[in-house]
């Protein structure tokens, strides 16, 4: 254990996350109390950086979801202070959150990700919307989804199972993002697996399930009590759950991730894994999927915390 630690939790920010990110940084916030770490809870805005300079922690866990935690912007700040942090360097940051680039090394890496197409706005309008859409559809298939080319909880995502109602999936991921990524809808079952690497190597933790009630795994079924029911571990054949870790392992590494992620796959009735995207700040919450997976694992999040904590504190100087 590493009681002697100062730890800071950064959450909040002023994505449209802003309130998931509240949520988890107060758990991980209560988890490191718990297990002995002396941690503090800060919000990401002008007094952090005086704050940095007059006090430095010892390690930093960002629970900020959306832009701010996630697309590498942060952590190249706290580079630039000397201060570490839990989870992956601003490089690959940068690059999981880009969900088309993301995709582009996966595929490059050989693991499965639906086929995609990324649209940016001005291209979307410039060239005609439904000329456009008209060859999407021709060139993807029935149904598709569609979400935006960055950002997280599920904001701006839809499924398109009518080519009619394309248009109107657009402009509401356009609402989120100047990006679209548009891509081949896969039927089967929604897992996520939380990634861990406490400096043995990266390991998987257990799938766990998503059901949701309306069958689509968005902001309101991820986030409100009821709506979404989860299985930790996945009801998955084992031979099965063995390629669904060891794909998230892939992507996880061929990212260049450390310390912790999320990969969100779909497993497809033939018992393939498809990666979806990878998160690189999961959830923290109640009902967020990483709390699950370490619960089905056997371990204390909080001990698990203070040995990614730990870890990150070496990583000074």
């Amino acid at each position: 254990m590493h009681t002697d630690l100062r730890v800071l939790v950064l959450a909040g920010g002023l994505s449209y996350e802003r309130d998931v990110s509240l949520k988890s940084g107060r758990r991980v916030l209560d988890a490191l109390r718990g297990a002995s770490i002396e941690a503090e809870l800060r919000d990401a805005d002008v007094s952090l950086l005086p704050a940095l300079r007059a006090d430095p922690p010892d390690a930093v866990v960002i629970a900020l979801h959306g832009a701010t935690g996630e697309d590498g912007s942060l952590r190249g700040v706290l580079d630039l202070c000397d201060v570490p942090y839990v989870g992956c360097d601003a490089r690959s940051a940068r690059l999981a959150w880009d969900k088309p680039s993301a995709k582009a090394v996966l595929r490059e890496a050989g693991i499965p990700t639906p086929d995609w197409v990324a649209l940016p706005h001005d291209r979307f309008s410039e060239l005609g919307a439904v000329a456009v859409l008209d060859r999407i559809a021709d060139r993807l298939g029935l149904p598709l989804m569609v979400k935006p080319a960055q950002g997280g909880s599920g904001l701006g995502a839809a499924v398109v199972r009518d080519a009619t109602a394309l248009p109107a999936a657009m402009v509401g991921c356009f609402a989120y993002d100047s990006t679209a990524l548009v891509e081949r809808y896969v039927a089967g079952m929604d897992v996520a697996v939380s990634v861990i690497d406490q400096g043995e190597g990266p390991q998987a933790l257990p799938a766990v399930e998503i059901v949701p009630r309306n069958g689509v795994y968005d902001y309101a079924a991820r986030y409100t009590a009821g709506l979404t029911t989860w299985h930790a571990p996945a009801r998955l054949d084992p031979a099965v759950a063995a390629v669904v870790a060891e794909t998230a392992i892939a992507a996880h590494t061929a990212l260049g991730l450390r310390d912790l992620s999320r990969v969100d796959l779909i497993v497809d009735p033939d018992g393939q894994p498809h990666v979806l995207e990878v998160n690189v700040s999961p959830g923290m919450t109640e009902t967020s999927l990483l709390p699950l997976a370490v619960q089905a694992a056997g371990l204390d999040f909080g001990k698990l915390l203070a040995a990614l904590v730990g870890r990150a504190a070496r990583r000074t100087g």
